[in-house]
């Protein structure tokens, strides 16, 4: 019998408290393709637990002999090694649509969303990555975390601005994928859960459409999303 893969999952203090939206997007992927899968814990202080990788992010996944990292990557090696898997794609006209909502996501909304969350986000880590992970977002930003928190009311404002193409083109349809979710709706509504997990502060207005679409992505693939705990 085939070993199931094994995927390094970033956690918080609370080992279920797994809010990287990018370990999301491989986690999602996995189910969509119906791989079992063993995560494993990891958190910002053991590089040398990847070391074998070649680099010091997660997620990493590892599959028998092989090993990938980056979620887009690991994303191509699912769909180009289990083409017998449902695609996470639909086609190489998906996969090119997928890239875009990939770098869109990367480069617009997770900047915009971690203005919001990172003041909340370094007491839900494992004590060994706070100083670590303050110091380099702040040194990313060139803020700092009591900055980020005084303008939490401008940064969501400008969040939901920055939403309004997802918000307007799932006004229409189920999914960005249609009537069912493929890797594209597995990255954008990654971004949400890391929001989720990492600040009690609700990033959406009671009465944004893109609630409705984040209750059927909570609900997609038996609830896996759900397993995640809310920020207190």
């Amino acid at each position: 019998m085939r070993e199931p893969l094994k995927l390094y999952d970033l956690a918080g203090a609370d080992e279920r408290v797994r809010f990287s939206p990018n370990c999301w997007r491989t986690r999602f992927a996995l189910a969509h393709k119906g791989l079992p899968c063993e995560t494993v814990v990891w958190r910002f202080m053991e590089k040398d637990a990847i070391a074998f990788s070649g680099q010091g992010k997660v997620p990493v996944l590892v599959d028998g002999t092989r090993h990938v990292h980056d979620s887009w990557a690991i994303a191509i090696y699912l769909e180009d090694t289990y083409p017998d898997r449902p695609s996470l794609f639909g086609g190489a006209a998906g996969r090119g649509l997928a890239r875009f909502v990939n770098q869109w996501t990367s480069e617009a909304v997770h900047p915009a969303i971690a203005k919001v969350v990172l003041p909340d986000l370094v007491d839900i880590l494992h004590e060994g990555d706070r100083d670590y992970f303050r110091s380099t977002r702040e040194a990313a930003f060139g803020t700092t975390v009591g900055a980020l928190r005084a303008a939490r009311d401008e940064n969501i404002a400008a969040l939901r601005a920055t939403l309004r193409p997802l918000r307007s083109t799932l006004a229409d349809q189920k999914f960005l994928a249609g009537d069912a979710p493929n890797y594209a709706d597995h990255v954008a509504f990654s971004a949400f859960l890391w929001a989720h997990a990492s600040t009690p502060v609700k990033i959406l207005a009671e009465d944004d459409t893109l609630n409705a679409w984040c209750d059927r992505m909570f609900d997609a693939y038996d609830g896996l999303a759900r397993s995640l705990p809310a920020a207190a």
